[in-house]
């Protein structure tokens, strides 16, 4: 008896729905405080994610860049003598986050409550239909098939 052992190889990616799922994915793992971001070190691993992305082949999509450019300007701005530039940006930043987590929880809540997986309905007894009483020759048939593939 030959018994062929086969391996299976497994690796998990981290798919992200768009810039900001990575960026309160960073942010839950690293337990930052979302009112007060540290923009820097943000920036720092959200451009080490996109560069794990594109090693991997994968497409990194516009969006996730124009996110990237965003960290940068905000980045850029806290540098600057004035800061107002610079809190305003970071709140807009914090109020689509939230906004962003609230649809998400929203939309797992409804996952888990309306799932189509549940719905369950009864055989229905339906009579057969014998109105059809035409018979056809099997070279018919077989015509109609070739047809159909495209064939003849």
């Amino acid at each position: 008896m030959n018994m062929e052992k086969t391996e299976t190889l497994s690796y998990k990616l981290d798919v992200f729905e768009g810039p900001l799922d990575l960026l309160l994915n960073l942010i839950a793992k690293n337990k930052l405080n979302i009112y007060d971001i540290p923009i820097a070190e943000l920036l720092e691993q959200y451009m080490a994610q996109i560069h794990e992305m594109q090693a991997a082949d994968m497409d990194v999509a516009s969006e996730f860049l124009e996110m990237a450019a965003r960290l940068v300007h905000i980045k850029s701005v806290s540098l600057l003598p004035k800061k107002e530039e610079e809190a305003a940006l970071k709140q807009e930043l914090t109020g689509q986050l939230l906004e962003y987590q609230q649809c998400k929880e929203a939309a797992m809540r409804l996952r888990e409550r309306f799932s189509l997986d549940g719905i369950v309905r009864a055989q229905a007894d339906i009579p057969a239909d014998l109105t059809y009483k035409r018979h056809h020759k099997p070279q018919e048939l077989l015509s109609a098939y070739l047809s159909m593939l495209g064939k003849k």
